[in-house]
């Protein structure tokens, strides 16, 4: 396979934005067609990046173009039967973040993938900034020692204004599926995976009626390390505010600024590369990453590094989340 015949099914904010950009600057992809159910974005969008094969109905783009895979840019609630039908049509597909809105919806988009023998991909892109993957590579060279604790936090506004993004029944949730689950994922895939135990959570409605505005949560895992996390919308906090930090028996590691602490003989020694990006750079970068990776996976150049089965994890965790802060109580959890 020479180039990679891509269609993008979504054409709000974060392909205007992200995606087609990005494709267009890819020398081993074509961009096949465009699908999107308001017809006068699909056309003002489609003339400003030369898009001639545009859909109004995704369905029709997969019966007329010939194309290898596509990426799902759509409301949550639409994930699971597009991408079902993508992955029957024969397709690998990337969809955005969350993979559905339930665990059950995830399920069957995981089970659709083995079944038609596709690859599936989630979006979880902060996984792709520059210093994220090096920390896991320090993490992981036990530089640190063993992790056992993760303290992260995300407090910023919501990451769209479009009207289902609030609405429990199509967006899934609130601040947890927006900006949790990127921090859930993060401490998740930086621990190497810990099974989890229990899960105790309290979530916030200051602005919001249908979902959550504020969350906190923290994560007990069976090896006796925990996670913290604490997301909002709401928080009067003056500018906004991203942080994790990760701390192992015999150091840390942290964003943002990157930072790495070691302790030797009784001293603390500070370890941190030189840092150049600014935090806008690198999520920009983060996204480039993620679609080389995507592609990379399509063509059989390396594993789907943000797997359906992942996937399934952090949803579990999260409805152990919503169910938490509903009972008031700490849930236990069963992968």
């Amino acid at each position: 396979m020479e180039k990679v015949k891509l269609g993008v099914i979504g054409l709000g904010s974060i392909s205007q934005l992200i995606h087609l950009p990005n494709i267009s600057k890819m020398n081993n992809v074509i961009l096949s067609a465009v699908s999107e159910i308001k017809k006068n974005r699909l056309q003002v969008i489609s003339e400003k990046f030369s898009i001639s094969n545009r859909y109004t109905d995704y369905r029709e783009m997969l019966d007329n173009e010939d194309i290898d895979a596509v990426i799902i840019a759509t409301p949550t609630n639409t994930h699971k039967d597009i991408a079902i039908d993508c992955l029957a049509a024969g397709k690998d597909v990337l969809v955005e973040k969350p993979l559905a809105r339930t665990y059950k919806e995830a399920k069957e988009i995981v089970d659709a993938a083995k079944k038609y023998k596709r690859k599936l991909m989630v979006g979880m892109n902060l996984r792709y900034r520059p210093d994220t993957m090096l920390l896991r590579g320090i993490i992981n060279s036990g530089e640190i020692g063993e992790p056992f604790y993760a303290k992260c936090g995300w407090i910023r506004s919501q990451s769209s204004e479009e009207k289902w993004f609030t609405k429990k029944e199509e967006a899934g949730g609130g601040v947890i599926i927006d900006l949790g689950i990127h921090l859930l994922d993060l401490a998740l895939w930086l621990m190497s995976f810990p099974e989890v135990s229990s899960v105790s959570c309290k979530n916030f409605y200051h602005f919001t009626k249908n979902v959550e505005d504020t969350s906190i949560s923290f994560i007990k895992f069976k090896d006796g390390s925990l996670i913290n996390i604490e997301v909002s919308w709401s928080l009067v906090a003056g500018k906004d505010n991203f942080y994790l930090n990760v701390y192992g028996t015999k150091g840390s590691v942290s964003l943002d600024p990157l930072s790495v602490v070691k302790k030797i003989e009784n001293q603390i020694i500070d370890l941190s590369p030189k840092q150049s990006d600014n935090p806008t750079n690198l999520f920009k970068k983060s996204y480039v990453n993620e679609l080389k990776s995507f592609i990379g996976a399509v063509k059989d150049l390396n594993p789907v590094l943000s797997p359906g089965e992942e996937a399934l994890k952090r949803m579990k965790i999260i409805e152990a989340m919503y169910d938490s802060s509903i009972k008031n109580k700490e849930i236990e959890v069963e992968l």
